[in-house]
């Protein structure tokens, strides 16, 4: 198969586009050019500003692709160019959505089944918060979503929607769980807001390219949006336990009330899975009708934490304040 995947050189991009080289595929990413990759020299480079039509349309120029893979698709306007280009000219077209389309719902329960996301969205944050950006994040993967469905409904674009939760991988640039790791080596304690205290449920960055090639080979699931998670849903204690097991540290996680963290600009670094922007979704279909089947949970965290002693990634600026955290929890012990 002749592949296109755009994005292609961060956490999801580089891990499927040397399965698909290896499954003996042609394989082409296109993106900027801003980010250096190491991908081999036989993927084909395509750059272009993908929030640029013009752009976007000189690099397609008389091109197609028996399926595209868009990691980087993040509102409708955007939407509607793809659509325009690549209709006709693709065989199946998997956009990489997120969980936060049912976050943004009003009335719906943990975890999300993809029958939620129907239904009415809740009013707008305050503009300039955090919440905000969280909010128009989802509200933009809806959008997207809504454009493509529209399509498939008017003409059958062979689109797949893949919602995907946190995505935990050797490579995540933004060192979400190598945080985590860092503070658990360190032997001091782990800083938690007290809330929210939801149950953590993500996935493997190792599955999601799995559920990708199932998709790519067979062809199936177009016109429908799966939920893409690992099976087990655990809490934030119990995940942190888990990685300070497989290192060999016992973690001392230490709740501190939200409000004192933030004013200290303490999140989300301390703890990045703490956030009430974190989904937890339900894989019920993605296992029957694609028969997924998900890494558990601590063998996919001993194969990230074996990368990490292996391949020691630079230390995240998000832990040069680890010692003014200590300090706080120090502060907090003498009050107690």
């Amino acid at each position: 198969m002749n592949i296109l995947i755009i994005g292609g050189t961060r956490n999801l991009g580089p891990r499927l586009a040397n399965a698909l080289l290896r499954a003996g595929h042609r394989v082409t990413v296109l993106n900027r050019g801003m980010t250096r990759d190491e991908l081999p020299a036989e993927i084909e480079r395509l750059r272009a500003d993908r929030t640029d039509p013009a752009q976007l349309e000189r690099a397609l120029a008389g091109r197609t692709f028996d399926a595209v893979v868009d990691n980087a698709l993040y509102n409708g306007r955007e939407a509607e160019t793809v659509v325009r280009l690549f209709e006709g000219r693709t065989g199946h077209y998997l956009f990489v959505s997120s969980g936060q389309v049912y976050l943004v719902r009003e009335g719906v329960e943990r975890p999300f089944r993809e029958v939620d996301y129907e239904g009415r969205v809740m009013p707008p944050p305050k503009p300039t918060t955090f919440a905000y950006e969280e909010w128009m994040y989802g509200m933009d993967k809806r959008q997207v979503e809504d454009r493509l469905a529209a399509a498939w409904q008017a003409h059958k674009f062979p689109y797949t929607s893949l919602r995907l939760p946190m995505v935990n991988g050797e490579r995540d640039h933004f060192n979400r769980l190598y945080n985590y790791v860092l503070r658990i080596k360190d032997g001091g304690p782990i800083l938690v807001p007290t809330t929210p205290n939801y149950a953590l449920r993500h996935v493997y960055a190792g599955d999601v390219t799995t559920a990708m090639m199932a998709l790519l080979t067979s062809g199936s699931g177009k016109g429908n949006a799966y939920n893409i998670s690992q099976d087990e849903t655990v809490s934030l204690d119990t995940f942190v336990e888990i990685i300070g097991d497989i290192l060999g540290v016992e973690p001392y996680i230490l709740r501190v009330k939200r409000d004192l963290l933030e004013a200290n600009g303490f999140l989300p670094d301390c703890s990045p899975f703490s956030e009430r922007w974190m989904s937890e979704l339900d894989n019920t279909r993605s296992k029957q009708e694609l028969g997924i089947q998900y890494t558990p949970l601590r063998a996919y965290l001993e194969n990230i934490v074996a990368y990490f002693e292996a391949h020691e990634p630079p230390q995240p600026v998000s832990y040069r304040r680890r010692h003014a955290e200590k300090m706080l929890a120090l502060q907090l012990q003498q009050e107690q």
